[in-house]
C-alpha cells in the first residue's frame, strides 16, 4: 500500500509539517492514533472545514484512527487565528447545538464505525478547570515573547488582543496533552493557519509527559491568484443543504476557473491520480468535463449521490439547452461592480424585470430564484465573488437567465 504521506503530498495537500522523516516513516510502519480541532463557531461546517475532513478520510483508508475533536470548550473563547476582530461571544446552548450539528456533516465523509474514528468534545476537560491549577501547571510553560511572535497574534496586535483570545493557544495544547494521555494521539493535524498552536501544543507533551508528538498542517484552499475560496452570493459555501442547496453547492464547484479545477480535483476528492494526469493534459472546453467531474465528485461526498446526481441533472438541463439553445446570459464589467450589488439592480441590467417595482412584487410572490435558493428579501444582494463564478436568476418556473462578471 502507498504511504498515505505520499499520497497527501502528491495531490498537493501539505503544508508544513515538524519532522517531514519522521512522519513519513511512522504513518509508512505505524497504524497511529491523530486529530483535527473543529470550533463550532457556527451551525455547520464549510468547505474549509471539509478538505479537513478529506484528509481524515485518506488517513482512514490507511488504516490511521481519526478522532474528530469538536471544541465545545475551546468555542467559549475563540480561536484567533486569520481573524482582524474577536468572534462573537456564544452561550453554552448555541455551542452545544453547533457541536451536535457537526457530528452529522463529518460522518458523511468519516467512518464512526466500530471504533474506526471517534467523536470527542474538550469541554469535557476544558469547561472545568481550576483557573490558578491550569496557570500553575501549564501556563508556566509558555513563554509570553514565543507566543507574541506567533503570526495568529501578530496579525491582531495593532487592533487589539483581548486576554480571553490570549488563552486559546494554552487551550488547544492542552488539548493534544489530554488526547494523548486518554487515547494516545500522537499526531495533530490542522489547516495552515493554526501551525502556532500545533507546535504549542508539541512543546507541551514534550514539557509534561516526556512525549515526542508530531503536526503537519495542509494547503488552504484557495483561487490560483491566492484568493481564499469558499464564497457564494449567500455568504460561505456551507456544507448544510438548510444553508446552500446541493444544487448551488454543485454549481459552485461547476464555475470553477480553468487554473484551478485539476489542482482542486487533486485535493478534494479521491479521483486516482491516474485520470488526473490525464486531465492535466486536458486545454480549453475539455476542461469542462473536468469541472462537471469535480462538482459531481464533491458534491457526493458532502450531500450523498442522489442528489449530485439530480444536481448533475438539473445543471444538464438548464445550461445543456434542455429547453432548446444556450441560457441567455449578460455580462457586466468587473470594474463596474462593488463588492455587493443589489439583484434587484442585476434584474433591470438584464433586463429581466422592466423596473425594480416590478421585481420586488416578483420577490414576494416568491417568484425568483438565485442559483436554486428562492429569494424572500427585495433587497437581496449578490457578493461580487459571487458575480465572478456567475449566477443563474430563475424568473417565475421557465426563464433562465445567467449573469458573470468578466
Amino acid at each position: 500500500m502507498q504511504n498515505v504521506f505520499d499520497i497527501l503530498k502528491e495531490r498537493g495537500l501539505i503544508a508544513q509539517t515538524t519532522h517531514e522523516e519522521e512522519i513519513r516513516e511512522l504513518l509508512g510502519k505505524e497504524k497511529i492514533t491523530f486529530y483535527i480541532g473543529f470550533d463550532p463557531t457556527a451551525d455547520s461546517l464549510h468547505v474549509g472545514h471539509f478538505l479537513q475532513m478529506v484528509v481524515m478520510r485518506h488517513m482512514q483508508n490507511a488504516g490511521h484512527r481519526p478522532i474528530a475533536l469538536v471544541g465545545g470548550g475551546t468555542g467559549m473563547v475563540g480561536d484567533p487565528s486569520g481573524r482582524t476582530d474577536m468572534r462573537q461571544m456564544m452561550t453554552v446552548e448555541t455551542i452545544n447545538y453547533n457541536c451536535e450539528r457537526f457530528k452529522k456533516q463529518l460522518s458523511s465523509v468519516i467512518d464512526f464505525s466500530d471504533g474506526k474514528a471517534i467523536m470527542v468534545n474538550n469541554a469535557d476537560w476544558l469547561r472545568d478547570l481550576n483557573y490558578i491549577e491550569f496557570l500553575r501547571e501549564i501556563g508556566s510553560c509558555f513563554s509570553v515573547n514565543e507566543m507574541l511572535r506567533a503570526k495568529c497574534f501578530q496579525t491582531r496586535l495593532e487592533k487589539g488582543l483581548s486576554f480571553l483570545e490570549f488563552n486559546y493557544m494554552l487551550m488547544q495544547s492542552y488539548d493534544f496533552l489530554e488526547l494523548n494521555n486518554r487515547y494516545g494521539c500522537v499526531m495533530e493535524l490542522g489547516g495552515d493557519d493554526q501551525w502556532s498552536n500545533i507546535l504549542g501544543g508539541i512543546d507541551l507533551c514534550r514539557r509534561k509527559a516526556n512525549k515526542q508528538v508530531y503536526g503537519m498542517t495542509f494547503t488552504l484552499l484557495t483561487t490560483s491568484d491566492g484568493k481564499k475560496m469558499g464564497k457564494t452570493a449567500k455568504g460561505a459555501l456551507w456544507l448544510d443543504p438548510e444553508k446552500v442547496s446541493p444544487y448551488e453547492f454543485y454549481q459552485y464547484w461547476r464555475n470553477v476557473d480553468d487554473a484551478d479545477v485539476v489542482r482542486l480535483i487533486k485535493m478534494i476528492t479521491f479521483v486516482p491520480m491516474e485520470e488526473i494526469r490525464e486531465m492535466e493534459k486536458w486545454e480549453g472546453a475539455d476542461l469542462n468535463r473536468a469541472k462537471v467531474r469535480l462538482a459531481f465528485e464533491v458534491t457526493k461526498l458532502v450531500h450523498g449521490e442522489e442528489e449530485a446526481n439530480k444536481a448533475k441533472a438539473m445543471a444538464e438541463g438548464i445550461f445543456g439547452g434542455a429547453a432548446g439553445g444556450e441560457m441567455p446570459t449578460t455580462e457586466i464589467a468587473l470594474s463596474d461592480l462593488a463588492d455587493e450589488t443589489q439583484l434587484l439592480d442585476l434584474m433591470v441590467t438584464a433586463k429581466l424585470i422592466p423596473s425594480k417595482g416590478e421585481g420586488r412584487r416578483l420577490i414576494q410572490q416568491g417568484g425568483v430564484s438565485v442559483d436554486d435558493v428562492k429569494i424572500t428579501e427585495p433587497n437581496y444582494v449578490i457578493t461580487k465573488d459571487a458575480l465572478v463564478n456567475g449566477i443563474v436568476v430563475k424568473k417565475g418556473k421557465k426563464v433562465f437567465h445567467k449573469i458573470i462578471a468578466k
